[in-house]
């Protein structure tokens, strides 16, 4: 292949490859259900599943999503970077991220890259050590390569109906291994109040209300929506305003003071301090750094 023809390889992919923020798709990937959708029968919602045989371009900055990474590389090249964690995709290891989690992906090197993008109706204990590196045993390889099977050079999947099913086989193995511990007590009452919370996060929320939506005592709602989410009520309603003003910011014109009032911020100065407080940027640089050209 020519250099000019790799050049455009690489460009096109970069022009396609969106990353996940807020969306769970890609722009690069087979996309099935959206993030409203709840888990079925099988305890996951399946919202894209990827193989890019040479996947040059992986850079995406201040990742914060609201649904769960499964990756699995050929090959080296890769690597995801957490605050004070750094962790390199191998062949060794399949790498789970769950949501809510603030990282880097960082790569140039062209890798075979698989990944999934998906929700399980159960929670990670919160002393599970993140992002959780398992062994890939011979089972599970055998489905990644038959699903990259399924795909050709330009990120396309041959049969659909087929990598979706595989796609849920291989999470239901992977997500079923002992060594991964779950909440034991998942709470009706705590997804119910994590759901008001996202759909009611751009209005003035006081988590006394949020509280009584849960039938529970403020005191006894902070320690269990903790327990379940891994974060306070008021951390999960900013890691969601956050994740808001980061869609808007990357995939419309609105201006800052406008998401300012959008996300249930009192103003823009505020919105700007606790933006760059979580994700490292301020709104401007974010914008100026993931908005397409």
């Amino acid at each position: 292949m020519s250099t000019i023809i790799l050049f455009v390889s690489f460009f096109n992919l970069r022009k396609r490859n969106a990353g996940c923020y807020n969306s769970p798709f890609s722009g690069v990937g087979t996309e099935f259900f959206p993030l409203g959708i709840l888990p079925d029968h099988s305890g996951f919602t399946l919202h894209e599943t990827g193989y890019l045989p040479h996947n040059n371009w992986w850079n995406f900055l201040q990742v914060l999503s609201p649904f769960w990474r499964f990756y699995y590389n050929f090959k080296k090249g890769h690597r995801i970077v957490f605050r004070d964690y750094e962790a390199e995709l191998t062949p060794e290891h399949i790498m789970l991220i769950p949501d809510h989690q603030l990282f880097d992906s960082v790569g140039t090197t062209p890798v075979p890259h698989f990944w999934i993008a998906f929700s399980p109706a159960r929670r990670l204990d919160i002393r599970e050590k993140i992002p959780l590196l398992l062994k890939p045993d011979r089972c599970e390889m055998d489905i990644i390569r038959k699903i990259a099977g399924l795909y050709n050079n330009r990120a396309e999947c041959s049969d659909r109906n087929r990598g979706f099913n595989l796609s849920l086989a291989l999470l239901s193995v992977v997500l079923s291994r002992p060594e991964i511990k779950w909440q034991k007590d998942d709470s009706t009452r705590m997804e119910q109040a994590s759901n008001f919370i996202e759909t009611h996060y751009s209005s003035a929320l006081s988590i006394h209300d949020t509280a009584r939506t849960a039938g529970m005592s403020h005191g006894s709602f902070i320690k269990a929506f903790k327990r379940y989410q891994g974060v306070t009520p008021v951390r999960f309603l900013m890691q969601t305003r956050i994740r808001q003003v980061a869609d808007l910011l990357v995939n419309t014109d609105t201006t800052i003071d406008a998401i300012a009032e959008r996300t249930g911020f009192p103003n823009r100065a505020y919105l700007s301090r606790v933006f760059k407080k979580v994700t490292g940027l301020s709104p401007a640089q974010f914008r100026n750094i993931h908005t397409p050209a």
